[in-house]
């Protein structure tokens, strides 16, 4: 389990300067990995705290609600549904985290965006699929991973054997990239599962 770490409290730090508080934690996986789930327990964990918290998704994702970041196991959290990474910056204000959810939808500046939300201070919590359903490299989860603090990656169960799933194979033909779905086009597998 992720446990944040310890903060430093610029205005109470002898060096009013510091702007290095800031970081970006990345959480990763499959579908049906809890990869929402965990977003949403460290966001609201901010939010016990009284942190500020601000959360984005992409425009594009409807599967459960217009609005909201909806998990799989149906906990909700408000969020802020936006088209392009840089209406993250404009929306992001003062809060102290900024939550991102399905980055992988997001255009390739949303490294960047997160990168310069975490040089201003904030803590900057992402979750997204690291691979298509190809088993590749999933857009911007790449250079986020790279440049993140933290990484956590989880595992979804095998629907095939039970095993540790960490590929999300997609029924049908489609070759789309992109596809929204749920149970009815993707379900986790593992390496030897997917790979048959």
């Amino acid at each position: 389990m992720f446990i944040e770490p310890l903060l430093r409290n610029k205005k109470n730090h002898k060096d009013a300067n510091i702007s290095s508080v800031g970081w970006i934690e990345v959480i990763c996986g499959s579908m049906f990995s809890g990869k929402t789930e965990e977003l949403i327990r460290r966001l609201n964990r901010a939010i016990i705290a009284k942190q500020k918290v601000e959360i984005f998704k992409p425009s594009i994702d409807t599967r459960y609600d217009v609005d909201n970041v909806v998990s799989h196991n149906e906990r909700i959290i408000r969020s802020t549904p936006v088209q392009f990474a840089e209406d993250i910056l404009l929306l992001a204000g003062d809060c102290d985290v900024v939550g991102v959810d399905e980055a992988q939808f997001f255009d390739d500046r949303v490294t960047a965006v997160c990168d310069k939300l975490a040089s201003q201070g904030k803590r900057v919590v992402v979750a997204g699929l690291d691979m298509d359903f190809t088993g590749k490299p999933f857009g911007p989860m790449p250079a986020l991973l790279a440049i993140a603090e933290f990484v956590t990656k989880v595992h979804a169960i095998c629907v095939n054997c039970g095993g540790i799933a960490h590929y999300s194979y997609r029924f049908g033909d489609k070759a789309d990239q992109v596809m929204l779905g749920e149970t009815e086009s993707y379900e986790a597998r593992c390496r030897n599962c997917f790979h048959q």
